[in-house]
């Protein structure tokens, strides 16, 4: 190897001198040695040689080494424990490719990255005692440059611990409002902007967006990019097979030749773990005891006096890899049978990884019986009866043991009938495809035995040469030399099993040593492992190796390794030329091997190829950009008596062109015949016909597929850059997964990865496959090392491969699950990923820079004006969209209309009237009646609340009255109290005792907001909003004058106040927005009768009636039905706190069976508690005698889009309750109207639609049948309530909209509220809701704006009077809709995908922050699953949505603020995060 960068030429060093100096390099790179004791050992092996290096400063120490078998990073490592020599690493690397790697980071400018945020105990690969958390002054160094000096700069602090209190660090910033925020996730967010601000690479291209169909970006090829400019190859033959020399006839007759005329002739040594010989085989023995099984397998198992196994049977070979001389006899036992074997690999658990799809292939090739040795069965997972357990996936079979004992001696005279050279099947042997599935290669005798005779010729094999095999012998290459070629040669095969080389890597080359071999068999990994283990061990010599094969010639990386030990082993006695790469391929066979110059090989060759131009399939011998370079060998000539071709990938298999990259084809006796019983695929790949460009066929049979990617060179040598299993093409150019793995490989080579330990693969997202990388991160590696390690590879594969990496995970060691010997099994590490079970200790996602499909941003027309709107309606014959509930003139005599004008007047009517009428009902958790009220005993308290009113707290008419009230019959007492004393009431949910912190301050806040002159309240909560725990909360000083009534004097008022108009303010009506905004609301009387009369209407309410309340009493329609409609109407009504359901879930439900109510409302939280609480309990229940079939209308009193999923679910739940399907419906208010939907008890039943997501995202309504894709139900929100009109208008330009299109719900209607009661009065705002009008058509009306986006849709239902039915759909809240490319998002549409993407999403809630979509997750579930979370929900979002997620949160269950009405709080949520309230799990910055 060329001494790169070599200070040293002018003294040519000694060999040995050199090589103790490869030796030290390596030791560095394996972090066996620290940057200070490698110089210092440096320093002193050239101290002789020059006296000056004591001078060189380390730094240019570093960039000067000498590069022995591998180059380092130039960072100066940190200080590490040396290693156990055990630990070997399982990968290798080339130089050329480190020094390319950092030479690349080298370029890259200083960039902060936001660091992901973790709580301490989710750090559970390092341990908590050790852990300490970051200093905030000493700043890491900075992780994106290679060079030696470190830049500083402050990040922000990297793990919230619990117990330690949060600093918040991090400069003053300013959110896109120009608010000033102050911690640490603004800071981070700021930095994830500044990242995301560089130009992505492919530009979006300009492209048309029709109204509906957003169509992804298509990449449009790259005009510069390089195209093949060759001529058209040919097919590639092969020497011919020799004739000539004497040839058996088959193998067997071989075998029988060997075994009889050479019995003492050595076969196969198989060695233990510590590398004794424990056993040889003679060619005597192993001819005897194959006979013997074979008479067994036909003679000796029976079923039913019928033989098992019938000639052509296949038979499952289960031998451990420390097995070979077993797995040999049983081999060639069952050919004598003419039975089929099936070798596998040994299961060690009863999930192993794959262990389906072999079951799969078992059972494919009716496998009924497997054969195995006596150790090896004993240590198989057995059932409970101690028979061989049942595997997951694997047919049912029997079990042989065919240790000697077991098996029955053959008569003297007897044979086996054996036909072992026609077309029929000799062997199956399994293969892994790309995405997990185990296919069967059929090869039959004639191919057998045409690889044996072509491996002999190619490889020179002569009689009785030893060859040492350090493959798996079940299988490949493995097979057809240690097992088969062996044979026919009677060869001594000395195997050497994974576990010994685990333990002495050095193994292979002692027995090479030993036995004189003359040939051996391995893989670069066994050459990359041995390199580490040679020092000090100066006695081995290799001078006897003709042939060394390297069985992964074909991974473009085994050329380092080969090198390497060249390099090393050269001054051993091994020659170059002995070095000989090969490749092949299940399909195939062998495909092409490096002959040695004496039997007739050109010399070797070696080509360096731009990675970009092999990106788009095309060969460029690289000169200038000595960067991104892919170094490849050949891997030799084509085998005797095979023709090759190389093919285009994709479509018809077309000849390529010299200079372009193909899928290597080859026509031969000696390849695999067929993939067992899968005849589609099969013909795809064993018989495909290459045409020329002309389209005639080049050749008169069909060739085979080999999966391997490549090209003819010079010398007609073969070149394999890659394999199509692991190729991934993103966009329009292809990248090679071992490419990926040797780059990041060579960011610090073995230092972070543990082992070398690392998977790429690509999952498709968005239509494109995206790359995902997961590596091991060793045990002791920080979290600094890990974002430093990660933030360095994805650089490295940026500038080397010109891609982007979708998602870099990192899990501890030894968690990925394993192939047979030791590898990484990719297609079950791609499963986890995808199903989230992959378990991460770290992930970096970056969709930013390489999803660049997506579609482009809607640009906003220059907008329409309404008469523009309103014509373009007409034309197109869509109707005006507006809807009106029933007339109220014509409903009933508006002479008792105008009687219950007052809802005062009307209780003291019904109190002369009817005294003793029952109007509440309060039950407690346990289902009793705690309190009631007649009419006469409500009257009466009301008239003491009114004289403590004016007595006690000396309030005149007009004063504002808070009451904080448990919900109850006090509370309703309190309230009609304040209306017979002139004052006006404001009903406030009491401080929760066990939350005061959170719920006094509101309490308090509504109490200043509204004015109120006097809290009036119950005895308990006074000692509450008086305690010390209440003055911590708030200041308790203010508190304006506290009444409780618990104890107050039966007292009559003189006088019962009547207010001299309808229009005189009743009761004022405060709710936060789910926004976070605290609106109180004025309703005057003449609203709020009116509220009741309509809702008296729709519901059919009577004296006679009994309704079922399970409600908060505070605000909105919640309050109306508790505390109003019941006086007004005279029903009864049966009130459930919702409090109560916390003890009791059934109460709500039993209330109602009681009462036989046919009418009952609930809120949507108290839905899901029954729902989540009683699916499992409809049975006893149903014991108890609870009975819904009395219920005609169920609604959820909501201010949001209907919930379908959860009161569908509902529905299904209880009907074996005799809940009726039709049943459940929903309502709709808001602020500025507290019921303008409420389905009722007559009219038609609520109407589902189906419409297209995608198209409500520019505000347009596309309806689409049930099931297609991008489809979203909505429900309808109950029926219009009489005397209510409602409109859609263009929020902007305030014109109507038509049925095609989503706008704001605008409502005109008597119980309308007249207006926001607040502080500074915001005339404006209050002109804007209340009093709005359209800007064309009917510009008369005065509407209220609702905030709320929604469409009308006339269906073919008719209405009570009559008429087709208008269905008011709500889709959500104006405020709550997110901007993002220029379209119009609802977050609840984003969380019901996130929430569907994990089995332990609990909960999902969306806003936005400075543009970027910030999505928080509750996980129900362990605290080290969370990551698994963050690339799912990225992916369900860019695949449903079209958006980049920006950060993921991961938090506790209940973290996610939900009111009473069960809304989520998604601004709290938001300021909670930028405040870094949320003690997060985990935080993901999505680069």
């Amino acid at each position: 190897m060329a001494d790169r960068g070599c200070p040293l030429e002018g003294a040519p060093l000694p060999a040995e001198v050199r090589e103790s100096l490869a030796e030290l390099e390596l030791e560095l790179s394996e972090g066996d040695i620290t940057q200070k004791g490698y110089e210092k050992k440096r320093a002193k092996l050239l101290a002789r040689y020059i006296p000056l290096i004591q001078g060189i400063d380390p730094s240019l120490q570093a960039e000067h080494r000498i590069p022995g078998p591998s180059q380092t990073t130039a960072v100066a490592p940190k200080q590490q424990k040396s290693r156990p020599t055990t630990s070997r690493d399982e990968r290798f690397r080339s130089d050329v490719h480190t020094e390319a790697v950092q030479a690349a980071l080298a370029k890259y400018k200083e960039r902060k990255m936001p660091m992901p945020s973790k709580r301490r105990s989710v750090l559970v690969h390092s341990s908590v005692e050790t852990y300490t958390p970051p200093d905030l002054h000493s700043a890491p160094p900075d992780v994106t440059t290679g060079l030696v000096e470190h830049s500083y700069f402050e990040r922000p602090q990297v793990a919230s611990v619990r117990s330690v209190p949060r600093g918040c660090s991090g400069s003053m910033l300013e959110t896109a409002d120009g608010v000033p925020v102050n911690s640490r996730v603004s800071s981070k967010i700021q930095q994830l902007l500044n990242t995301l601000k560089r130009p992505k690479r492919p530009p979006l291209k300009e492209f048309f967006v029709d109204d509906f169909e957003e169509l992804l970006e298509v990449q449009q090829p790259d005009p510069n990019q390089p195209k093949p400019e060759g001529s058209e190859t040919s097919v590639l033959r092969g020497e011919p097979l020799t004739a000539g020399v004497p040839r058996p006839p088959s193998l067997l007759a071989t075998l029988q030749r060997w075994g009889t005329t050479q019995p003492k002739s050595p076969c196969l040594t198989a060695l233990d773990t510590t590398g004794k010989a424990t056993y040889t085989l003679t060619y005597g023995k192993f001819w005897s005891r194959s006979l013997k099984l074979a008479y067994t397998l036909l003679n000796k198992l029976t079923n039913k006096n019928e033989p098992l196994l019938k000639p052509g049977d296949r038979v499952a070979l289960v031998f451990p890899n420390s097995d070979p001389v077993m797995f040999m006899v049983a081999f060639y036992g069952c050919l004598l049978a003419e039975l089929v074997p099936v070798p596998i690999e040994v299961p060690l658990t009863r999930k192993d990884a794959g262990s389906q799809q072999v079951g799969f292939l078992l059972g494919s090739c009716g496998v009924s019986l497997a054969l195995t040795t006596d150790a090896c069965q004993k240590g198989l997972p057995k059932a409970q009866t101690g028979e061989v357990a049942a595997f997951k996936g694997w047919p049912p079979l029997s079990w042989l043991v065919i240790d000697g004992k077991h098996l029955a001696k053959p008569p003297k005279d007897w044979y086996p009938l054996a036909q072992d050279t026609g077309t029929g099947t000799a062997y199956i042997e399994y293969k892994t495809s790309k995405e997990g599935s185990t296919v069967g290669v059929t090869v039959p005798h004639t191919s057998l035995l045409a690889q044996c005779r072509a491996l002999t010729q190619a490889c020179g094999y002569s009689e009785a040469e030893t060859l040492i095999n350090v493959l798996d012998f079940k299988r490949d290459a493995g097979l057809w030399h240690g097992v088969l070629t062996s044979v026919m040669n009677r060869m001594h095969v000395v195997s050497v099993p994974y576990a010994l080389m685990k333990a002495n890597p050095l193994s292979w080359i002692q027995k090479v040593c030993y036995y004189k071999a003359r040939a051996a068999l391995v893989k670069s990994r066994d050459m990359h492992w041995s390199l580490l283990a040679q020092r000090g061990q100066r006695d081995v010599s290799l001078s006897s190796l003709r042939m060394l094969i390297v069985a992964d010639g074909a991974n473009p990386w085994s050329i380092s390794s080969c090198d390497a030990f060249l390099n090393v082993f050269q001054s051993r006695g091994l020659r170059p030329e002995v070095i000989c790469p090969c490749a092949s391929s299940p399909e195939a066979l062998t495909v092409a091997i490096r002959r040695p110059p004496d039997l007739g090989g050109p010399p070797p060759r070696k080509a360096v190829l731009s990675m970009n131009g092999l990106s788009y399939g095309v060969i460029r011998v690289d000169t200038e950009e000595k960067l991104s370079v892919l170094t490849v060998q050949d891997v030799g000539q084509v085998m005797p008596g095979a023709n090759v071709c190389v093919v285009k990938l994709e479509g018809t298999p077309y000849l390529c062109k010299t200079d372009e990259v193909g899928e290597i084809c080859v026509n031969s006796s000696a390849t695999g015949t067929a993939y067992y019983g899968l005849l589609g695929i099969t013909k795809n790949v064993f018989e495909t016909v290459p045409v020329t460009a002309g389209g005639s066929p080049i050749f008169d049979r069909p060739f085979t597929r080999t999966g391997l990617l490549g090209f003819i060179g010079p010398d007609n040598l073969v070149f394999i850059v890659g394999k199509l299993d692991g190729l991934m093409v993103t966009g329009v150019r292809r990248h090679n997964a071992d490419d990926v793995v040797a780059t990041a490989l060579a960011v610090e080579p073995m230092k972070f990865v543990y082992r070398g330990r690392i998977a790429v693969f690509s999952v498709t997202v968005l239509h494109d496959d995206r790359i995902v990388l997961v590596a091991e991160q060793r045990p002791d590696a920080s979290e600094e090392d890990s974002f430093q390690w990660m933030s360095r590879v994805l650089q490295a594969i940026d500038s080397i491969h010109q891609v982007g990496v979708y998602c870099l995970a990192l899990v501890p060691a030894n968690t990925l699950p394993k192939a047979p010997l030791g590898g990484i099994h990719i297609s079950e590490t791609k499963q986890r990923f995808l199903e989230g079970t992959l378990h991460p200790c770290n992930v970096l996602m970056c969709p930013h820079t390489c999803v660049t499909n997506l579609p482009k941003p809607r640009q906003k027309q220059p907008e329409v004006g309404p008469a523009s709107m309103i014509v373009g309606n007409l034309v197109a014959g869509k109707r005006i969209a507006q809807a009106s509930g029933r007339e109220l003139a014509h409903l009933e005599d508006s002479d008792q209309a105008r009687k219950f004008l007052f809802l005062a007047d009307v209780l003291q009517w019904r109190a002369h009237t009817t005294p003793d009428h029952p109007l509440f009902l309060l039950l407690n958790a346990k289902g009793t009646v705690t309190s009631t009220a007649t009419c006469v005993q409500l009257h009466k308290r009301a008239e003491r609340v009114a004289a403590a009113l004016m007595e006690k707290g000396r309030l005149s008419v007009g004063d504002h009255v808070a009451l904080v009230y448990p919900p109850g019959v006090d509370l309703i007492a309190a309230f009609y109290g304040c209306l017979y004393c002139g004052c006006v009431p404001v009903t406030v949910r009491p401080p929760h005792p066990q939350n005061l912190g959170t719920t006094l301050p509101t309490v308090k806040m509504i109490v200043e907001v509204s004015k109120s002159a006097c809290v009036l309240t119950t005895q308990a909560v006074t000692r509450l909003l008086r305690s010390k725990e209440a003055a911590a909360a708030v200041d308790i000083r203010t508190w304006p004058t506290i009444l409780d009534t618990d104890d107050i004097p039966k007292k009559k008022v003189a006088s019962i106040f009547r207010p001299p108009s309808p229009d005189v303010l009743a009761y004022l009506d405060f709710s936060v927005s789910t926004t976070g905004i605290l609106a109180g609301v004025k309703m005057s009387h003449a609203a709020t009768s009116a509220l009741c009369r309509s809702i008296k209407l729709q519901c059919e309410l009577y004296p006679s009636r009994q309704i079922a309340i399970c409600l908060d009493p505070y605000c909105g329609l919640g309050f109306a039905l508790w505390c109003l409609c019941s006086v007004y109407s005279g029903h009864q009504s049966v009130l459930v706190p919702p409090l109560e359901l916390e003890s009791n879930v059934s109460l709500w439900l039993s209330a109602v069976s009681q009462y036989k109510a046919r009418v009952t409302f609930c809120s949507y939280s108290v839905m899901e508690m029954c729902t989540k609480g009683l699916g499992a309990q409809t049975g006893v229940l149903r014991m108890k005698g609870v009975n819904l079939s009395c219920v005609r209308t169920c609604m959820v009193v909501a201010e949001e889009r209907p919930r379908i999923a959860l009161t569908q679910s509902f529905s299904k739940l209880f009907k074996d309750l005799g809940l009726p399907a039709r049943a459940v419906s929903t309502t709709f208010g808001c602020r500025v109207n507290v019921a303008i939907c409420l389905q009722g008890t007559a009219g038609p039943d609520p109407t589902t639609v189906y419409v297209d997501m995608r198209a409500l995202r520019h505000d347009r309504v596309r309806l689409v049948e049930r099931g297609s894709p991008h489809s979203l139900p909505l429900m309808e929100s109950g029926k219009i309530l009489p005397g209510v009109k409602v409109i859609i208008a263009h929020t902007e330009t305030k014109g109507p909209l038509g049925d095609s299109h989503l706008g704001e719900i605008w409502v005109s209607s008597p119980h309308n509220a007249t207006g926001y009661y607040t502080v500074y009065g915001e005339e404006a705002l209050h002109a804007d809701h209340f009093s709005a009008r359209l800007s064309f058509g009917d510009t008369q009306t005065t509407w209220a704006r609702t905030g709320y986006l929604g469409f009308l849709r006339r269906t073919e239902l008719t209405d009570a009077s009559g008429g087709r039915h208008d269905a008011l759909y709500v889709v959500g809240s104006l405020d709550e809709t997110l901007e993002l490319r220029g379209m119009r998002y609802h977050p609840i549409d984003i969380e019901t995908s996130v929430i569907r993407a994990h089995r332990s999403i609990a909960e999902c809630a969306v806003f936005t922050w400075t543009n970027l979509l910030v999505v928080v997750v509750e996980l129900d579930g362990l605290e080290q699953d969370a990551l698994d979370l963050v690339a799912l929900v990225t992916n369900v979002v860019l695949e449903e949505h079209y958006l980049v997620v920006g950060v993921v949160v991961i938090v506790d269950p209940g973290v996610i603020p939900i009111n009473s009405r069960g809304e989520k709080q998604r601004m709290h949520l938001r300021d909670g995060f930028l405040a870094d309230q949320l003690d997060p799990i985990y935080v993901a910055y999505n680069m």
